[in-house]
């Protein structure tokens, strides 16, 4: 049995003793004993479908359960096409890096932003730089200055260990 047969129950996989049946255009019956409900169903040609299992008592609706599993297989695909997923991308920074380095680094947070994607930038301090950090902050301020039209700041720039990080994301 699939997942959707587990969560939906099925003919006489539906434990309970009453359900709220639902004919097959729509009509509401009524409440029945599950032995009345299978037998319409039966006479019918369909499947007795437990579409709110949850509920007391379960409501059950009169159809073809192959039509519905193929609809709701569809209705997942469809769900999911429709899904963005956003990563994160990592660009990293040394707090001397020279100006051209600084623009192609820049270009490449401005094209993960323009993806949709956040972007985390990490600053790497080496030997003696860990004793100016002011120098890697102002370069990830100036870096948040020229994406400011396009970014938001989600974490500040904050210093963990030898790494100075913040995260950009897109404004939406």
């Amino acid at each position: 049995m699939n997942r959707i047969a587990k969560e939906a129950g099925i003919n006489w996989d539906i434990k309970a003793p009453e359900v709220r049946v639902i004919d097959s255009d729509g009509k509401q019956v009524g409440i029945l004993p599950l032995k009345e409900a299978m037998k319409i169903a039966e006479e019918q040609g369909l499947d007795l479908v437990a579409v709110s299992p949850n509920s007391n008592p379960p409501v059950c609706r009169i159809m073809n359960y192959g039509k519905y599993k193929y609809q709701q297989n569809k209705r997942l695909q469809e769900a999911r096409k429709h899904q963005t997923v956003i990563q994160v991308k990592e660009v990293k920074i040394r707090p001397r890096t020279e100006d051209h380095d600084f623009q192609f680094k820049l270009r490449h947070v401005k094209r993960f932003l323009g993806e949709g994607n956040k972007v985390k930038v990490s600053m790497l301090f080496r030997g003696r730089e860990i004793a100016h950090p002011e120098f890697g902050k102002g370069l990830l301020n100036r870096l948040i200055e020229e994406v400011k039209d396009m970014a938001i700041v989600e974490q500040a720039p904050r210093l963990e260990g030898r790494n100075m990080v913040m995260i950009l994301s897109t404004k939406s």
